[in-house]
């Protein structure tokens, strides 16, 4: 090996040295400034949704599921529930129920974009009821709604109705 084969050696470990030093440091990537800002914090109005009440038919029958003002808290839209059954009124329950949209979630609704959601429910005894559902916005703040609802392993309801956001439209 020669002189210069032995500086080409040395000039190409000097070289790969200084990347990985570079790696290390970070000195690679964009600045903080070239990266993406932060999104905006959601509108106010995003705190409290109004789902209208739903109707939904059964083996002779129909069900019928009522919720006050639903209110945000995190990730969860939570409210209350009653659902009457006509004519089989022994079956009426009522309990608790929260659906998950995230901000990214509001913000693609507000965009005019579906959005699919998850969720649960419990009745006034602690029986687990699985959601599942469909955001259809009609403009930013208001749309459909479809809610599936499994009040046991083989019995599926789906509610279709619209909803409202309702919060602070002010802003203040």
């Amino acid at each position: 090996m020669g002189c210069a084969d032995a500086n080409a050696a040395n000039t190409f470990r000097m070289h790969a040295r200084c990347l990985l030093l570079l790696a290390l440091l970070g000195l690679g990537r964009p600045a903080a400034s070239a990266q993406e800002p932060a999104p905006e914090p959601l509108h106010p109005r995003h705190q409290v949704a109004t789902v209208a009440a739903a109707k939904t038919s059964i083996y002779i029958g129909s069900v019928t599921l009522t919720m006050p003002p639903f209110q945000r808290n995190g990730d969860a839209y939570t409210s209350s529930y009653q659902a009457k059954v006509f004519p089989y009124f022994f079956y009426n329950e009522s309990g608790t129920i929260a659906i998950t949209l995230s901000d990214e979630d509001l913000r693609r609704i507000a965009a005019g974009e579906v959005v699919y959601f998850n969720g649960r429910a419990a009745d006034a005894a602690g029986d687990p009821r699985r959601i599942e559902g469909r955001v259809v916005p009609d403009d930013a703040v208001s749309g459909k709604i479809k809610v599936r609802v499994w009040v046991s392993k083989n019995i599926e309801l789906i509610f279709n109705t619209t909803y409202r956001f309702t919060g602070d439209a002010t802003g203040e």
